[in-house]
């Protein structure tokens, strides 16, 4: 009677405390092996920074593999990543370059600009000098541009990209539109 209820609640008295303290062993486990990792990536950065700023591929392939386990080097413009990298410079001044190429393209498109003439448009800003830009690295920049408000954004229109820098939502017969207007050229 009482003895069994009693030493049933001790047993589960000592599951739990058996419990917690494997849970409290692998969640430090868990925070060893995720510093052992950032360590890691951060040596991995350093010993190809050269290549992450030269490379859009390789800076591409260096995003998708930081996406893919959580960590967003470009979510702020300080920190390591920003320091090491230089990374956050890079998309900000890129993301200065399409913001004046939309702005100056605006009054003869309306807001909306194809992606392969925003990259001419940009590459032409930028300059022989600096570093080659690709399709994912503006992309990447209008993304963080969003914050920004005024409809920064990349829409698929027909199979087309086509970079919207106004506050303005389209509607289908929109979309319709601009997708027969490119397939009319």
């Amino acid at each position: 009677g009482i003895a069994g209820i009693q030493q049933r609640t001790q047993t589960v008295a000592t599951m739990q405390r058996l419990g917690a303290h494997a849970n409290a062993e692998r969640l430090q486990a868990m925070r060893a092996q995720l510093a052992e990792f950032k360590a890691s990536l951060e040596k991995f950065a350093l010993k190809h920074k050269a290549a992450i700023k030269r490379d859009p591929a390789f800076r591409a392939s260096f995003h998708k593999m930081c996406a893919n386990v959580g960590v967003d080097p470009l979510a702020s413009n300080k920190g390591f990543w920003a320091e090491v990298l230089g990374i956050g410079d890079f998309y900000y001044e890129l993301g200065v370059s399409i913001v004046e190429a939309c702005l100056a393209t605006r009054a003869a498109n309306g807001g909306l600009i194809d992606l392969e003439n925003l990259m001419r448009a940009v590459i032409k800003r930028r300059g022989a000098a600096a570093a080659k830009v690709s399709e994912d690295d503006v992309l990447r920049a209008i993304e963080k541009l969003r914050v920004l408000g005024g409809g920064w954004s990349a829409l698929n229109v027909g199979g087309r990209v086509v970079v919207r820098s106004v506050p303005t939502e389209l509607n289908a017969d929109q979309g319709e539109v601009i997708r027969v207007a490119g397939g009319a050229r």
